[in-house]
């Protein structure tokens, strides 16, 4: 088992770990407020992985732990399936509808292989930055409350309440995973197979459905 950081090291990944966030936050708020599709929305959503992962790695040491593939590709499927069924529920509220909508207009508007990976590259760097520099900046004063509490602020930055609850739930989850195995490779496992699955499945089910026309009404004068 690695020993805890203490001292100036822990000092100095908490101060990288902060610079990397704001920055981080920024970048990913002005991406996933661009067009779809556009350069601007390619560029700064590259810019928001690249801040990760170098930040991730210039605070520290990043632990990959737990070799294991099968078991957290399995969760993140089951992890798509509540959200599907949260799905069939939500596209029925209007206001929910809308901001899941605005959000998987990027998957569904832009060019395809660059979205899954642009969505691809973030899944690992949000890994290596939440569950690996962030869960291990926080010591032992609480890491999965601390990474998941960073992880919930930097996503309230897209302004989309649909992200913001989704970061909640898989954020907590990608923690557990982290304390459980011992490193990021699970999460970022059951965080990509669960993007794709979203991606692939979630855009049809709040595709806007077709307006049927209304009969017109026989308006001839009756036959006598």
């Amino acid at each position: 088992m690695t020993a805890p950081e203490t001292g100036a090291v822990l000092a100095r990944r908490r101060r990288t770990v902060a610079a990397t966030g704001l920055v981080g936050a920024a970048f990913l708020g002005a991406g996933l407020t661009a067009p779809a599709g556009s350069g601007r929305f390619y560029g700064l959503t590259a810019a928001t992985a690249a801040t990760y992962v170098a930040g991730s790695l210039a605070s520290g040491p990043v632990r990959r732990g737990s070799r294991k593939v099968l078991a957290p590709a399995a969760l993140g499927a089951g992890a798509f399936g509540v959200f599907y069924t949260g799905g069939l529920v939500a596209r029925r509220i209007p206001f929910a509808r809308r901001a899941i909508s605005r959000i998987l207009g990027y998957a569904s508007q832009g060019i395809d292989p660059l979205v899954v990976g642009v969505a691809f590259a973030n899944g690992v760097a949000e890994e290596m930055y939440f569950r690996g520099a962030v869960y291990d900046a926080a010591g032992g004063k609480r890491p999965l409350v601390a990474s998941t509490a960073a992880y919930v602020v930097a996503t309230t930055a897209t302004r989309n309440p649909a992200l913001v609850f989704a970061s909640v739930l898989m954020g907590s989850l990608f923690a557990v995973q982290r304390q459980a195995t011992g490193g990021v490779q699970a999460p970022a496992i059951t965080h990509l197979v669960w993007t794709v699955l979203m991606m692939r499945f979630l855009p049809p089910l709040f595709a806007e459905e077709p307006i049927r026309p209304v009969p017109a009404l026989d308006r001839s004068p009756a036959r006598t």
